[in-house]
């Protein structure tokens, strides 16, 4: 499990509306023992105006830039899909990671999503276990394997 610097100096930005499964995913990265910064929006809405800085997001500390973003598809207000595709057009924010976990298997959402520029697209498992090891497999991954342009950033403005 990432215990070096990566694993400590990113925020993970999960966009769910459902309470429930933000509760599982808190308690699933716990489980995981990752030690970023977790941050949660119930919506496209509120990615977008975290991400922008704007509204209750707009005060210092409030909204740290994620190095990575956890993105439900289903949501109301802004759908993710709306929300990636707003992500992805703003050249401010398009190079965040954004890994779409959803319960739809559809195959029009896989393709679509994609074309949007999502980074990974990952079927919500029905089972508490299950989402522990797909959090684990995120955090290995996301956090230790691949070189994220946040990484690169914080490691440019400490030299």
């Amino acid at each position: 499990m990432p215990d070096g610097a990566n694993a400590n100096l990113i925020t993970i930005l999960i966009a769910d509306d459902d309470p429930d499964d933000r509760m599982l995913a808190q308690e699933a990265l716990e489980e995981c023992r990752l030690a970023n910064d977790v941050r949660f929006v119930e919506n496209g809405l509120e990615l977008l105006a975290y991400l922008r800085r704007e509204g209750r997001f707009a005060a210092p500390g409030a909204a740290p830039r994620p190095g990575l973003i956890l993105l439900d598809l289903n949501m109301p207000k802004m759908d993710g899909r709306e929300a990636l595709r707003a992500l992805k057009a703003d050249p401010t924010l398009r190079r965040i990671p954004v890994v779409v976990m959803t319960t739809s298997k559809a195959e029009e959402d896989i393709f679509r999503t994609y074309d949007l520029g999502v980074s990974s697209y990952v079927a919500k498992p029905v089972s508490f276990d299950g989402l522990v090891e797909v959090m684990k497999a995120i955090g290995r991954y996301w956090l230790s394997i691949v070189e994220l342009p946040e990484m690169r950033e914080l490691q440019e403005a400490r030299r």
